[in-house]
Parts: structure tokens; sequence; C-alpha cells
């Protein structure tokens, strides 16, 4: 997998001093190299806008970690509220402290980050959009759970309401390998992402994979994010999808970034359209959009 994450902008580097194991939060590091949440929320709110023209206003983010993906949705109008659930308490701590702390009086009003397991949404309901973004929904192992996770989505949704989820395959997701990628915080100040597919079992599905963060100064932040979980195909997502009751399912596959010559370069250009076919690329990332 060259690159598990979604298009990012290229930002100006600056002079900055440099990074250390000790002395960056992995948070940041994650938020930078990972999540593209100006991009993701560009998709959500164009997509929920095109299939219902109106736009969306109360947003669920699940797996929220620090809220980050919250924070840019509240940002975007002062009508919009969003609810971010996660069970890990650090990381919520470190979101509000760092990521909410950043909005303004009225922003933070808008945005609430819960202690909550997705399966136990309580009032986080009658939504217009409940997102579930960097696969972290692959935690499910086996068909019953992401149904019951699926059939829950389904039933905090307002009328009309529309579930977004990222995901990615393509061969190279099954093998155990290790792929680098130069990234840069917004500060200019560069280190290196490690995406580690560490296992990788063909009989079960489930897969063990790392993230680890290398800098100049020769340090590294080991084993920073783990993940243990089921490596699934898009038709069980939309076979599991349809058997919940959502109405429709939609594929919106990633274009191919384009050199001077016109011709694809292997990466993704960050734009995405609905398709039934896709390519046969060895690594891909799409969204996949259920209307309820």
């Amino acid at each position: 997998m060259t690159s598990v994450t979604k298009h990012r902008p290229k930002r100006s580097k600056k002079k900055r001093p440099p990074l250390s194991a000790g002395s960056v939060s992995k948070h940041l590091l994650y938020q930078a190299s990972v999540q593209n949440v100006e991009a993701e929320i560009d998709f959500v709110d164009q997509t929920y806008f095109d299939l219902r023209c109106r736009r969306a206003v109360r947003l669920r983010e699940d797996f929220c970690g620090t809220g980050h993906t919250s924070c840019e949705w509240v940002r975007r109008r002062e009508t919009n509220l969003a609810f971010g659930l996660d069970i890990d308490v650090d990381t919520l701590a470190w979101g509000r402290e760092n990521e909410i702390a950043r909005l303004d009086p009225s922003q933070r009003e808008r945005v609430s980050l819960l202690q909550r397991d997705v399966l136990s949404p309580g009032d986080a309901v009658g939504m217009d959009c409940i997102l579930a973004m960097n696969f972290s929904y692959w935690l499910f192992l086996d068909r019953p759970s992401m149904l019951r996770y699926f059939r829950g989505v389904r039933e905090s949704l307002a009328d009309g309401g529309v579930f977004f989820q990222d995901f990615y395959g393509g061969s190279e997701s099954m093998e155990e390998r290790e792929d680098e990628r130069e990234c840069e915080l917004p500060d200019g100040r560069a280190f290196t992402y490690i995406w580690d597919q560490h296992r990788y079992e063909p009989v079960t599905g489930r897969m063990h994979c790392k993230i680890h963060f290398a800098f100049d100064d020769g340090t590294e932040m080991r084993d920073a994010f783990e993940y243990h979980w089921r490596l699934w195909t898009l038709p069980e997502m939309r076979e599991l999808l349809a058997e919940a009751g959502f109405s429709k399912t939609t594929v919106y596959w990633e274009g191919d970034e384009l050199d001077e010559d016109g011709e694809p370069t292997g990466e993704g250009n960050g734009e995405f359209t609905p398709t039934e076919t896709g390519e046969a690329d060895p690594a891909f990332i799409c969204y996949i959009v259920s209307e309820k």
C-alpha cells in the first residue's frame, strides 16, 4: 500500500526546529499524515447536497478520536452541529484540549465529543450524516457485529440521512509490507509516516496493522497506533448495508493524478465519482455512500 491516506494538499515548507520522537504528539502526526478533514468534509457536504438538494446540519463522527473532523464540520456554517463518539478517554481528552479549544466560542457550543460506544449512541440520533472514516469500522470482525453496527447507524439517521464510509483495498492490501511517505506538520516541520501491514491471515481475513513515525534526528515513534481489523471487500460491505435496510449504496471512486503529458502517475487526484466497476488498482481508496 503506497499510501493509506486521502489526497492531501501540498503545503509550503518553513524553517522550524526539527521534530523528535519526544517532542510532538502522535495525534498531531496522525492528523497531518492520515487525515485530510478539509477534503473529507468537502466531499460529505457536496455529496449530501447533490443527493438531497439541501444542506446537512447534524453530523455524527463515529470512532471520532480527537474529533478533528467534527471540528471542521462546525467551522463550515454557523448552523452546523457535530457529535463525535469514541470510547478512548485519553484521545477524547486530547481532542478537547487541542482541537475544540482552538474553535471560537460559538463553534465550541456546537460540537460534542462523547465517550460512547458506537453500538450504543444514546441520544446522538436524528442525524443528516454519519461518518465512519479511516477504516475504523473494520474492528467489527464478523458479519453479525458489522450488521448490528450498520443497523444502528441506519436507525440513528433522520429521514433522508446518508451514511459515509471510506474504504481501501486492492491486491497490496493483503500483503505484509511497510510503506513510507514523507509528510509535514502545518508549520512545515517534516517527518516520515510508516504504514506497517504487519500481519495478514488469508483464512480469517484478519490483519494487524501499525503506524510508526520517524524523524530527521534519527529517533522513531514505533507502534504509535495499532489496529486489529478484518480486511473486508466492497461486495461484502454493500451486501451487509443492503441487509441492514439502506435503500441504496454507491461507491465513489478516486480519479488518477496525471503528469504533464496527461498520463496517470499512479496516485489519486482527490476527486471521487460514482462507479459500478472501478479499476483493478493494486491499492485504492474510495467512499461508500449509503442512503437511508
